[in-house]
Formats: C-alpha cells, sequence, structure tokens
C-alpha cells in the first residue's frame, strides 16, 4: 500500500492537527506496541522515547506512551535528548525500539515522530508500512486516547554522553569554543560534555522556551555564531539544530565550515592514519563539485546519492564505507554511530584539530568551493523534466558550456511545492546566468514565483 503517513524522516505535522493529533500519536504507540509484542522475546517490551524541547513535545510523548501501554509495552523516558542519542540508546540498551519526538530543523508549530528499530537505524519501508497498515486499522475503529504519566530517567542521557566522551582520544583542555545549541536538545547536554573535555565553552541558543527551537538560531542562522566566534576570539564555533543530529562550524576567521569541509578534513585526516578502511565518502548530489575533486586529490572516491541521509547511509552499508554526509551539516560516522550527530561530529572536528595542531582554516585551504547557486521555484503542479522541452534544452546548454568543470541539478522538494535549480561551477557569472536561465523556463511552465538562496 501507499504509504500516507511517513515520509522520508518520520511523520511530520503541524502540531495539534492530524497526523500529529492525540488520536494518532496514541495509535502510532499503540501500533508499534502490537508489532514489537509479536517479536518480544519478554512479556514487557520497553521502548526508549525522547523528545527536543518544543512544547508540544512533552503531550506528543505521553500519548505514544498511553498506545504503547494499551499493548503491554513500556516506555522509559529519556527526555529532552538528541535524536542521535535515541538511536543510540535503541542499539546498545534492552530496547524493542526507540521513539523521538522533533521536527528537527522546522518551527517551534512543527513537531514529528521517528521511529527507530533496535538496530538504531529507521525502520526499512515494509516495516513502515505494516506499522501504518496498524495505526490505520486503530484509528477506524476509534481509539480513545489518553497520555501516560512520564518520568524522565536521567541515566540514559548519561550513558550516551558517556559513549561519546569515551570517542576522544584526548582532552581538548585550553580550546575556546562557541555553541549555538539552536534552543533545542543538546541547549544544556552539549556544553556539558565539551566543558568535561577540557574546552571553554560559551553558549548561545541555549535558553530553551517551547517555541524559540530553531529561531533566528542554530544550524539555520549563523550570523549570531559567526559575531560570537569574532568577539570571543574563540577557535572554533559550533551550530547545532533543533535535534541535534546535524552540526556547521565557524573558523576562528569567521569562515563557514559546512558539511562538505568537514567531510574532507575528516576523511583526509582518517586515511592518512590508516582510519578510513575503504577510500570512499558517500555524499549527497548537493556536495559541491569541489569537494569532489579536492577527495580525488586525496585519492578518495565520492560516491554521490539523492538528498537525505537514509540514502546515505544506505549506500554507505551497500558500500562498506565508514563515512559519509551532507553539505547540511548531517555526517554519518559508522564506527560510532548509525545515524547522523552533531555533538559526535563537534568531537571528531576536535580531535582532527588536536592531533593535528591546526585550526579550522588550515585543514581546509585545500578545499577549492566552487561557486553554487540554488533557486527554488514555487510550483502549482509538478510534471517531469524530460515532459518541458525547454527546460532540457536550457541544462544541456548549461551542461555543454561547464564541461566537467560544473554541474546543474534541478529537482522537486520531498516536502514543499517547489522546483529546486542548481547550478556550480568555476565562473560566478555563468553560474548565475544558468541558475535563473533555467529557472524561468521552468517558471514559465510551472510556477509562479522563485526565490534564489
Amino acid at each position: 500500500m501507499a504509504r500516507k503517513l511517513f515520509g522520508t524522516d518520520g511523520i511530520r505535522g503541524v502540531a495539534g492537527e492530524y497526523p500529529l493529533d492525540r488520536q494518532t500519536a496514541y495509535a502510532v504507540g499503540a501500533a508499534l506496541g502490537i508489532v514489537i509484542r509479536q517479536r518480544a522475546t519478554h512479556e514487557s517490551p520497553e521502548v526508549v522515547i525522547g523528545m527536543d524541547t518544543r512544547e508540544s513535545g512533552s503531550w506528543l510523548a505521553e500519548h505514544v506512551a498511553g498506545g504503547l501501554a494499551s499493548q503491554g509495552a513500556r516506555a522509559r523516558f529519556a527526555g529532552v535528548t538528541a535524536t542521535p542519542g535515541i538511536a543510540y540508546l535503541a542499539k546498545t540498551g534492552t530496547f524493542a525500539a526507540g521513539v523521538m519526538i522533533s521536527a528537527s530543523h522546522n518551527p517551534y508549530q512543527d513537531n514529528g515522530i521517528k521511529i527507530l528499530g533496535h538496530s538504531g537505524y529507521k525502520l526499512p519501508d515494509v516495516e513502515e508500512e505494516h506499522l501504518e497498515a496498524e495505526i490505520f486499522r486503530l484509528l477506524e475503529n476509534g481509539v480513545q486516547p489518553h497520555g501516560e504519566t512520564l518520568v524522565v530517567d536521567e541515566g540514559l542521557d548519561r550513558t550516551y554522553i558517556d559513549h561519546l566522551a569515551a570517542t576522544l582520544p584526548k582532552p581538548v583542555s585550553g580550546l575556546r569554543i562557541v555553541a549555538d545549541c539552536a534552543n533545542g536538545s543538546v541547549s544544556h547536554l552539549a556544553p556539558d560534555l565539551l566543558h568535561r573535555l577540557g574546552a571553554t565553552v560559551t553558549t548561545i541558543g541555549a535558553s530553551p522556551d517551547g517555541r524559540n527551537i530553531n529561531l533566528d538560531c542554530g544550524s539555520l542562522h549563523l550570523d549570531n555564531l559567526r559575531k560570537a566566534v569574532l568577539r570571543e576570539s574563540a577557535d572554533l564555533g559550533v551550530a547545532y539544530d533543533g535535534d541535534a543530529d546535524r552540526a556547521l562550524f565557524v573558523s576562528h576567521s569567521g569562515h563557514v565550515v559546512d558539511g562538505d569541509a568537514v567531510l574532507y578534513l575528516v576523511a583526509r585526516f582518517l586515511k592518512e592514519h590508516g582510519r578510513l578502511p575503504v577510500p570512499i565518502v558517500v555524499a549527497t548530489v548537493m556536495s559541491n563539485l569541489g569537494l569532489e575533486l579536492a577527495l580525488a586529490g586525496q585519492g578518495i572516491q565520492m560516491v554521490r546519492t539523492p538528498v537525505g541521509d537514509k540514502y546515505v547511509l544506505e549506500e554507505m552499508l551497500r558500500l562498506n564505507a565508514s563515512l559519509g554526509g551532507e553539505q547540511s551539516g548531517h555526517v554519518i560516522f559508522s564506527e560510532y554511530a548509525t545515524t547522523g550527530d552533531g555533538m559526535l561530529t563537534t568531537l571528531r572536528v576536535l580531535e582532527v584539530m588536536e592531533e593535528t595542531g591546526l585550526d579550522l582554516d588550515h585543514l581546509i585551504q585545500d578545499l577549492r568551493i566552487f561557486p553554487q547557486l540554488l533557486v527554488n521555484i514555487r510550483i502549482g503542479r509538478r510534471k517531469s523534466i524530460e515532459d518541458m522541452p525547454s527546460v532540457v534544452s536550457g541544462i544541456e546548454a548549461a551542461e555543454s558550456s561547464f564541461g566537467k568543470e560544473g554541474r546543474v541539478l534541478v529537482r522537486f522538494s520531498g516536502t514543499e511545492p517547489l522546483a529546486r535549480v542548481m547550478v556550480e561551477g568555476r565562473d560566478q557569472q555563468r553560474v548565475e546566468f544558468f541558475a535563473h536561465d533555467i529557472a524561468a523556463r521552468i517558471q514559465s511552465e510551472l510556477g509562479v514565483d522563485s526565490s534564489a538562496t
């Protein structure tokens, strides 16, 4: 059956409205309880639940827990924590599954329910379809939702933070770090971890009030972090998103270090130290051509996937690659984690800085990023690119002009009524010309508005 609830990152929506209403949240918990009871090896299977700082998180978690309890499954509550923390606990603990209540980088009005298997990975499509069928059956039968009282188990976060701390070979005493916690999941966890490891930490975006998550802060809004790094003369700054599965950085000089740059500096370090057994980095179609060429110069192949950390992880597992990620800051280190983890990424960057004695500017000085422009076109309908001859000819003209020193990517958003045109190449003027030319052709066919980002 076609899935109607689960997207590429769980169930998302406006909190309080279907499918993020109380009844559906309860049905999700009950359906999960039914599924895990079918395979449980003991009578009362446990599920670990966590959430970010949105004001809707508590009642959503309580109703998922209520649904679980209705089927004889027990919820243990980690409280406000990071998505990768729930993934780690699901895999390493006695839990049958993990549930994270979060809408990641979205505004506070949105929320989501992400389900992870005991493996620590997102559920395979076939399991999501089975779960969704149970959810719809329960809703059709008219479930009566009620919440389950939840008490935070502080030991769950300690287990996760201890795991992270143990991955750093030695302390980073003397490093001055500014951490922007997006008023989200790691508003307390990240500063505590970095202090524990010897860093001097200045925090911003660490006063969540239920409505300010991601609001002018975090990985989508780096201006305040950059200003703070320069003001504090810090060695680096790090910005997380709402559920801390991604991290972006700012160097001592104020230069933004995105996911592509992190992949480059970490991949080179790991290869030089014999810790990249398969010389492959998995990235997405959005990663800059400059990253691909820089990695090739280090004898490392870059393999591209569609946009989405799910696809990156699938390809990493297929190729037995230990490193992959996205330009947006989702970086996956399969040696330590089953998902992108912003705090783990921070520790890996700190490890490279500590071991090499170099700052971020020096670590990425060989990475030549090509000019890149992304234009979004709001559309009223969708149509195959192949069925729009003028768009195809615009793409072909750009590709012919750039040759091997440029790329064109045209795709439709999976979550919004947008077409996205990305053009990159060595020459800024040609990049801008072709990006706007192709966008105009799409707009003529399908859309009414466009904006460059």
